[in-house]
């Protein structure tokens, strides 16, 4: 038993993740490898190593011929004399195994040998990691920042680096070397010098996932976020939903005293997020968007996907937000295009007052395909199509 030798296998497989079977075979083709070098030919020779013992056979299968004088290539053929020292049922024409030595081969041959079994360990070691990481895309992980590249960024996953672009950094973030960061994978490349993974920090998935490792019922499937808009290092917003009436999808996610989005927030380095329920009527969505926002009416059109906002006058500016940022984002989650104005440019805007949708003398101001909708969300529609609607 080579017991060194196993032990030196034990250690590979536990340190580097490199499964027995692929070093065994590793060692077999590098024999082989030494064969060719040290005989100038290995076609016919075979290699076996026991598993268990690590021990370790290298044969060529060779013809039987009748004698000496027939023999053309000792690595190829053996007379019938020398065949029935190894085998006394051996006759001419039976292909007869013969084992060779290993201690016979030169240095060059040795040296072959060892590069053999080195660069498959390599490459299998790649593996393993690529292996590990590609699990691991659209997904978080954390790691250090290593050191700079360029403008980009090098961060240690711990078996492999992985690079944050200068585009996918959060503007207002500065990284030092040593710092410990969350970031999301956007894909994992194989390469002949290893994996390339490739992170980031302002894509949305990251909040999403952030929130899944924080939030129990994330994880359980019991409350959903349906959609997020964020606009990185500055503001996102989510839409939650429960898939429990009792349980409340906002309140799950921010937590008590506001722990879990605090959390959150934390690992952005202090973006705002602001959490509203998903619902599938979409003034009630539009008006959960613009939150903190007050918002009196809302007249939506779920086939243009437009929607018109009527707000307090003190809240005009709250609902658009800094720069155009609430509505921006609101739109974004809801996939909607919002026009927002106060109760006084409603008045004389066509399309933002409840009158332009109510019957005139008998006659249907609806527009065909569209759904109304009040502040508290209610159908404003005509009788017959509000009956058919709570119907729905």
């Amino acid at each position: 038993m080579n017991s060194e030798l196993l032990e030196a296998i034990g250690m590979l497989e536990r340190e580097k993740g490199i499964s027995r079977e692929v070093i065994f075979e590793a060692i077999e083709n590098s024999l082989v490898t030494a064969c060719r070098n040290h005989f100038g030919k290995a076609d016919n020779v075979v290699a076996v190593m026991d598993r268990d013992t690590a021990d370790y056979v290298v044969y060529a299968e060779k013809e039987v011929v009748e004698s000496k004088a027939e023999v053309e290539d000792d690595m190829l053929q053996i007379s019938l004399d020398d065949a029935k020292k190894i085998s006394s049922e051996a006759s001419v024409g039976d292909m007869l195994r013969v084992e060779l030595s290993s201690k016979e081969f030169g240095r060059i041959a040795t040296m072959s040998a060892k590069n053999v079994i080195l660069q498959k360990i390599r490459e299998e070691e790649r593996n393993v990691i690529y292996n590990q990481y590609f699990e691991r895309e659209k997904n978080i992980v954390t790691g250090t920042v290593q050191r700079f590249v360029g403008r980009g960024v090098s961060i240690n996953l711990g078996r492999a680096d992985a690079m944050l672009a200068e585009s996918e950094m959060v503007k207002g973030e500065h990284y030092r070397q040593g710092d410990r960061l969350k970031v999301y994978v956007l894909d994992v490349k194989s390469t002949p010098k290893g994996p390339r993974i490739n992170v980031s920090r302002t894509h949305p998935e990251l909040v999403r996932r952030l929130f899944e490792n924080e939030v129990t019922e994330i994880r359980d499937g019991i409350v959903e976020i349906r959609s997020i808009a964020r606009e990185a290092g500055s503001r996102t917003k989510i839409a939650v939903w429960s898939n429990n009436e009792n349980v409340d999808p906002v309140g799950a996610c921010v937590g008590m005293n506001g722990s879990r989005v605090s959390a959150i927030v934390d690992e952005l380095h202090g973006e705002k997020i602001d959490i509203v329920a998903w619902d599938e009527i979409p003034g009630n969505l539009v008006q959960n968007s613009l939150s903190p926002a007050t918002v009196v009416a809302v007249f939506a059109d779920p086939d243009e996907k437009t929607a018109k906002v009527v707000v307090p006058d003190d809240q005009l500016s709250l609902a658009i937000g800094k720069e155009g940022q609430n509505a921006r984002l609101a739109a974004k989650l809801t996939g909607y295009k919002i026009d927002i104005k106060s109760e006084s440019q409603a008045k004389d805007t066509p399309g933002f007052r409840y009158e332009d949708y109510l019957y005139d003398e008998g006659e249907e101001a609806y527009e065909e395909g569209q759904v109304y909708y009040d502040e508290n969300g209610q159908y404003i529609g005509p009788v017959e199509d509000a009956e058919g609607e709570q119907e729905q």
